[in-house]
């Protein structure tokens, strides 16, 4: 569980590729993760291009720093799925998982939302050129930190109510 509480959002990264064995590792946790019916609507879009990088990392305003990542996933999911009200939150889980992985691989990324925020969602779609049946949810900066991670205690005991 180290990597759980080592995780951190990391926005400074080497000039060092990600070699394709740790992508995929890192998308195989992803898919790892729960969904509601197991109808596993997460969509990955691997980014390596520096150009499409950059037009990406101009989508939204906190996006900005990933133009200088050298991997940039673009996380989606699909609208046709059994219960869509759900993609959502079964995305967030698969992105946690990736997270979770990125870390215990030694590399660093960051979360970038980009649901609930429609205008913010269509414009990452028409520039990543996702499916029209897929909706774009994140955008998730990956690569070698510069740098140590720092980790946070998030840890609140108040926090918690004992009935």
């Amino acid at each position: 569980m180290e990597n759980l509480f080592h995780r951190t959002s990391v926005r400074k990264y080497l000039d060092k590729p990600v070699e394709k064995k740790k992508i995929l590792q890192i998308l195989r946790a992803a898919m790892a993760a729960p969904s509601a019916c197991n109808q596993q609507p997460w969509r990955f879009t691997v980014v390596m291009d520096r150009a499409l990088i950059a037009r990406l990392a101009a989508t939204s305003p906190y996006a900005t720093f990933a133009a200088e990542a050298p991997v940039l996933l673009v996380i989606s999911y699909r609208k046709d799925c059994q219960l869509p009200e759900f993609a959502p939150v079964d995305t967030s889980a698969a992105l946690e998982n990736l997270w979770i992985e990125t870390d215990a691989l030694g590399l660093g990324g960051v979360w970038m939302g980009v649901y609930p925020r429609q205008e913010r969602m269509d414009k990452v779609a028409e520039t990543a050129g996702l499916p029209q049946e897929e909706e774009a949810f994140a955008l998730y900066a990956l690569g070698y930190p510069a740098g140590e991670i720092k980790p946070h205690d998030r840890f609140h005991e108040e926090w918690i109510r004992w009935k």
